[in-house]
């Protein structure tokens, strides 16, 4: 049996602002850093093998933030693709001291496209209530030049898929650093829930999900 956590970032600075942030680069808060250090709390006793993170600061931060706080004496190692131009990445350390972190585009939150960095009221007083619910909670709706919830399950759960589930198939601990969005399209694979139960799935900054997986079947512990 491994296990699966998945963690949703910790407040972001444009969190903070209340500005769609969606692919823009942007830190965490200060109270960002402390979900992060409160999740590492709630882990720590997990052993972990693997770590996904998005391709985003943010998810990152909050992943690198929480593992400060765990128990084994594993360090994360941020993986870079090898080219002769990084060679750098090269090291002898001992492997069994390390936990591979992967970086993954497709773990993303949900590209906004001309919403990025707007303040989200003053957007609902321009485009209207209504029209701004259906960008943001609809699954089939997207923003002008942005994603859909659609569009983020197309590319996140292939992605998990293909590339994380057989980590888990080896019985290894897995945890994932990514989004709101990217994080309910993995929940609506792992929970079989359809395209209405997931409107209503929320899943808040530092919030944390857990899984036992077993025979390709997931429960949340």
């Amino acid at each position: 049996m491994s296990k699966l956590i998945l963690l949703r970032h910790g407040q972001s600075v444009w969190n903070q602002y209340n500005l769609f942030t969606g692919w823009v680069d942007i830190p965490l808060s200060t109270k960002g850093i402390n979900e992060s250090f409160m999740a590492g709390e709630m882990i720590r006793n997990i052993p972990i093998d693997v770590i996904f993170v998005s391709s985003l600061l943010r998810a990152q931060m909050t992943a690198f933030l929480a593992m400060t706080r765990h128990n084994g004496k594993k360090i994360p190692l941020l993986l870079h693709n090898k080219s002769p131009e990084n060679n750098w990445t090269e090291h002898n350390a001992d492997l069994e001291m390390l936990i591979p972190v992967y970086t993954a585009s497709q773990l993303n939150e949900r590209m906004y496209g001309v919403l990025q960095g707007l303040n989200k009221q003053e957007v609902i007083d321009k485009y209207g209530a209504e029209q701004v619910h259906q960008w943001r909670r609809s699954y089939n709706a997207a923003p002008p030049g942005g994603e859909s919830l659609k569009m983020t399950a197309e590319r996140a759960i292939p992605y998990f898929h293909g590339s994380i589930v057989p980590f888990l198939q080896s019985n290894k601990n897995i945890l994932i650093s990514a989004h709101g969005n990217s994080l309910r399209a993995l929940v609506m694979f792992i929970e079989g829930l359809d395209q209405v139960e997931v409107l209503n799935l929320e899943i808040n900054t530092g919030e944390l999900r857990i899984y036992e997986y077993e025979d390709n079947v997931f429960k949340r512990t």
